[in-house]
């Protein structure tokens, strides 16, 4: 997604190969800058590399914004002496026609928003106690340039709030001509405000039709595909664990970054159950695993995720506080009957173990505390 720090990180590749090979010749192109806007002809930006009649590293930042853009890079790829580094910021970008083109020639790096331990990193000499950093975190969500500003609701929030407005204008509604503008909004809000939930396009679809936006449920799939190809939403499929295939036409949506949500609609205590779920699949997917929801019998796993051959069944909740909450979050665990690690992540702190499965304190875990499964 925009602003998460790719740019940044390509630079840091970028003088990592300076500095292993001094005599190498480096192309950097940021699109975003506007005396870069020349490159937006694909044969420009083709001519500048060929002409160096040398051995060259590319470096492209928002690559999406070039024409043509990945018969380029196919031509370039086809010579030799040239590496290729490429930032987008669309999924779109990165799926049918890198796979058209350049197939089995790329490997490709998802970059997150900041994780907690990142977001402590950041604050530096500031940080406080984890209990405390993991409630600004909670609030003020992993986009690295907020801590280049004062750590405010006011001034965070209204950067974030412009953040997300870019990404909606640049890779959601300009680059799929979306016409439907407050339905997408309205789209949005729904997702937004059911994190954790469980939901369907046909779902969405009644719901929006309550609301007087009367729409099809094709439209709300084009809509929810544009959302996860911006990287503003993340979509997990069920899993069907006994049967081992996943269920289609329904899943859950998590938000990139959890604060969007606070930016646009306001931070509200009662929802944190969703918020945690939030933060810990992002954490999930930040550590390199694939991630889907769990359907054993008629009962919910939160996260079955899998890294390699490693597999880990994930459980979320806010507290155990009570003997209906510590059954219902154990004992869908328990039903699976296969030997893979299994964990319930809370905000309890030592709680004791269940059958073998284990309660790890949400804020450690995210901090690369060791629970009995989840690697870090």
């Amino acid at each position: 997604m925009r602003r998460v720090g790719k740019s940044v990180f390509l630079r840091q590749v970028a003088e990592l190969v300076e500095s292993t090979n001094p005599s190498a010749k480096t192309v950097f192109v940021n699109m975003e800058l506007l005396e870069n806007r020349k490159y937006r002809d694909g044969q420009v930006l083709h001519d500048l590399v060929t002409e160096k009649k040398s051995e060259v590293t590319l470096f492209i930042d928002e690559i999406q914004e070039i024409e043509s853009w990945e018969a380029v890079i196919a031509s370039l790829l086809a010579r030799d002496g040239i590496d290729i580094y490429l930032t987008g910021s669309n999924a779109g970008v990165f799926t049918s026609e890198i796979a058209t083109k350049i197939s089995g020639r790329y490997v490709q790096i998802h970059l997150h928003p900041l994780g907690l331990s990142e977001f402590i990193e950041f604050r530096a000499d500031d940080a406080e106690s984890l209990d405390n950093e993991f409630s600004k975190f909670l609030r003020f969500g992993g986009m690295p340039a907020l801590h280049s500003m004062e750590l405010s609701i006011e001034v965070a929030y209204q950067y974030l709030s412009s953040v997300f407005d870019t990404v909606m204008l640049n890779d959601v509604i300009s680059r799929n001509n979306v016409r439907n503008i407050p339905l997408l909004e309205s789209l949005f809000a729904f997702l937004a405000d059911n994190i954790g939930s469980l939901y369907s396009a046909k779902k969405i679809a009644d719901y929006l039709k309550l609301l007087g936006r009367s729409t099809s449920v094709n439209t709300v799939v084009d809509y929810l595909r544009y959302l996860r190809e911006a990287y503003a939403i993340h979509h997990v499929n069920r899993y069907d664990i006994r049967g081992k295939r996943k269920l289609e036409y329904t899943g859950k949506a998590f938000l990139t970054d959890l604060a969007f949500r606070h930016a646009i609609y306001g931070y509200r205590d009662g929802d944190i159950p969703g918020f945690l779920e939030n933060i810990v699949l992002m954490e999930l997917l930040r550590r390199g695993y694939s991630v889907d929801v769990g359907s054993i019998e008629t009962k919910e796993v939160d996260f079955v995720a899998r890294r390699n051959d490693e597999v880990n069944y994930v459980q979320v909740a806010y507290l155990l506080a009570s003997e209906k909450t510590i059954e219902r979050e154990f004992s869908v665990l328990e039903r699976i009957s296969d030997n893979h690690p299994k964990i319930v992540l809370s905000m309890d702190r030592d709680f004791p173990s269940r059958n073998g499965i284990k309660q790890m304190y949400i804020p450690e875990f995210l901090t690369g505390g060791t629970p009995p499964s989840v690697g870090t």
